[in-house]
């Protein structure tokens, strides 16, 4: 045997035998060529682990975008808020020449359709239009907005709800509440529901109302249909009442611009066309000769009560409809003639 060829084991320790030694050049370049082959493959596998790392951050960007706009807020999902101080004008067409279909009120909430320029579609109660887009709250902002001013409403479900005084079917009944009507939420008290009521409390039962998350919605403008007969006086003064809509309530208030209450809201405009009104509302249906409901005719004032008297007033505008500071909440609004039972209508223009 050649001594080359002898493998030495000292200590337990394995040694390379001369052959070895011949072989470790071919065995250097065999290794170095394999180490390539696994820097090679190394990059590859980083590049398409970077490569779905990216995707799937697109991916989870995709996904929240889209997880976002399925929460809507309020019942919208591209929210807008009304940023002003009063009311925002909505235009037919992407004009400021245009006509004004409707008014929103400050921070009211509407659904964004699209983007013109710097005009937007909108989309608020029965309002389809155009507003600036810089009066206009959207996104995150929108959002926080929202969630600061939105009010929790009860919709009445039955054809006519019972307000009641007391959270009982034994107490005085205030008013009655056509279906459709929302009212604010105060307190909700299991099988009760506390509401406000033009300024009044009163309480439903929870029963016939489903209760929702609501902001206020864009008022329609759209021209006033009078019948037959009705004086110019009357067609004016319905014009001049409702350019006042989104203004706020204030208790014992009487200016159109800065705040009003019920009473105060009626006097201040019949004071316009030369006719002097207590500021007072079961005083001012005192005033008139009444009427029945069937009989109003624009500029007319309907009462309501609360089940111990007269309470609130409004002026009839024709189609059905009253205008009239309803609450600190609302503002001056307008609202079905029917939202509250009527205790009475009296007329004051002759």
């Amino acid at each position: 045997m050649e001594e080359d060829e002898v493998n030495v084991t000292k200590s337990g320790i394995d040694t390379v035998t001369s052959a070895d030694v011949r072989a470790l050049p071919a065995m250097a370049a065999q290794a170095e060529a394999a180490g390539g082959e696994t820097d090679a493959a190394d990059a590859v596998t980083d590049e398409a682990e970077q490569t779905q790392t990216a995707e799937a951050s697109e991916d989870t960007a995709e996904q929240a975008e889209a997880a976002a706009a399925a929460d809507p807020v309020c019942g919208y999902t591209n929210l807008g808020i009304a940023n002003v101080d009063s009311t925002l004008n909505v235009r037919a067409s992407a004009d400021e020449s245009s006509d004004i279909v409707g008014k929103m009120p400050k921070d009211a909430g509407c659904e964004i359709l699209q983007v013109e320029g710097e005009w937007y579609q909108i989309q608020s109660g029965d309002v389809n239009g155009y507003v600036k887009g810089e009066y206009l709250m959207t996104g995150d902002a929108a959002k926080a907005r929202a969630a600061e001013v939105m009010s929790t409403v009860a919709t009445v479900t039955t054809e006519t709800l019972y307000v009641r005084e007391q959270p009982n079917t034994e107490c005085t009944i205030l008013s009655l509440m056509p279906m459709g009507e929302e009212l604010e939420v105060l307190e909700d008290l299991g099988d009760w529901v506390k509401v406000d009521m033009d300024g009044d409390e009163g309480y439903v039962s929870k029963e016939y109302v489903s209760i929702s998350s609501e902001l206020q919605k864009a008022m329609t403008m759209t021209e006033v249909k009078y019948g037959q007969g009705v004086s110019d006086v009357r067609v004016s003064l319905v014009s001049y009442a409702t350019q006042f809509v989104g203004n706020p309530y204030v208790w014992g208030g009487t200016s159109l611009t800065n705040g009003a209450d019920c009473s105060g809201f009626v006097l201040s405009v019949y004071a316009k066309y030369g006719i002097s009104l207590p500021h007072h509302a079961a005083s001012q249906a005192g005033c008139g000769t009444k009427i029945s409901a069937s009989e109003a005719q624009p500029g007319d004032l309907f009462f309501y009560g609360n089940g111990r008297g007269i309470n609130h007033v409004g002026i009839y505008i024709g189609n059905g409809q009253v205008v009239h500071a309803s609450s600190p909440k609302t503002g001056i609004k307008i609202s079905n003639a029917s939202y509250r039972n009527p205790v009475c209508v009296v007329r004051i223009l002759n």
